[in-house]
């Protein structure tokens, strides 16, 4: 085999490999992207939950309040009993907005982690396909230099 024609062999299987490498690592980073945006799902859905939970554990607390008031013959519609309820329901919504925000914030994070993760896939398919084109060029420029038509006078 001729110097020539093993150039142009190399240089098409360094273009295709870089090709592949340049499309594997960005389906890779698509791949992250999409595990980070189910992340974010289940961080949706966790709040949900959340909410669910604290609205349970509430309701039975406000019920122990309610009795532990009326055993001790406090009239539950007025004076430090009425402000003790209208206190722990102000307390309870403040905690849910709480939950709400917390899961908004984690779960947009997650949105800009899978963003980033799919820019990096695609400057990783850029580099490949920059490096395709360097791997042209070098070989067009060795090939054209064996060919003795690269010499300067």
């Amino acid at each position: 085999m001729g110097a020539v024609p093993f150039q142009l062999a190399m240089g098409a299987a360094q273009y295709k490999s870089q090709g592949a490498i340049g499309k594997f690592n960005q389906s890779v980073a698509n791949r992250n992207a999409l595990v980070l945006e189910g992340q974010k799902e289940q961080i949706e859905a966790k709040a949900e939950f959340d909410i669910a939970q604290f609205q349970k554990n509430f309701t039975k607390i406000e019920g122990e309040t309610r009795v532990a008031l009326a055993k001790s013959g406090v009239e539950l519609g007025s004076g430090s009993a009425a402000n003790i309820m209208l206190s722990n329901a102000y307390e309870a919504k403040l905690q849910e907005e709480l939950i709400i925000y917390n899961s908004q914030v984690a779960a947009n994070n997650k949105q800009e982690e899978a963003n980033f993760a799919r820019i990096r896939g695609t400057m990783a398919r850029n580099e490949a396909k920059l490096a395709q084109i360097s791997t042209v060029a070098q070989t067009g420029s060795n090939i054209y230099s064996m060919m003795g038509k690269g010499k300067t006078v």
